[in-house]
């Protein structure tokens, strides 16, 4: 299994995991069978686009297609909305609004 295959699947099984679906509810409600998640997630079946397309858009994940000298610029918007540093830390606010303790 090829190293974006493995990235693909571990970001279904945490958006599963975030949901707080269990791989027989996320089956319920995408229609993939849950003995076919469970072999995606175990990597043991090739991720059909069908079921791939269909798994993110249950999961709230949207897939796109991108010219590869983007990706960089993409990740990057994604990792700040996330309020992660280029270096996969977690960026501290540039300003706080401090709160009165006048009560």
């Amino acid at each position: 299994m090829s190293y974006v295959t493995e990235q693909i699947i571990e970001s279904l099984r945490e958006a599963r995991i975030q949901k707080g679906l269990s791989q027989r509810e996320l089956s319920a409600i995408s229609g993939v069978p849950q003995s076919h998640i469970s072999k995606i997630e175990s990597g043991n079946v090739d991720l059909r686009v069908s079921s791939l397309i269909t798994l993110s858009r249950v999961l709230d994940l949207e897939l796109f297609v991108a010219p590869k000298k983007y990706v960089p610029a993409i990740k990057s918007i994604i990792r700040s909305s996330q309020g992660i540093n280029d270096d996969g830390e977690q960026m501290s606010p540039a300003y706080k609004i401090e709160e009165d303790d006048d009560d």
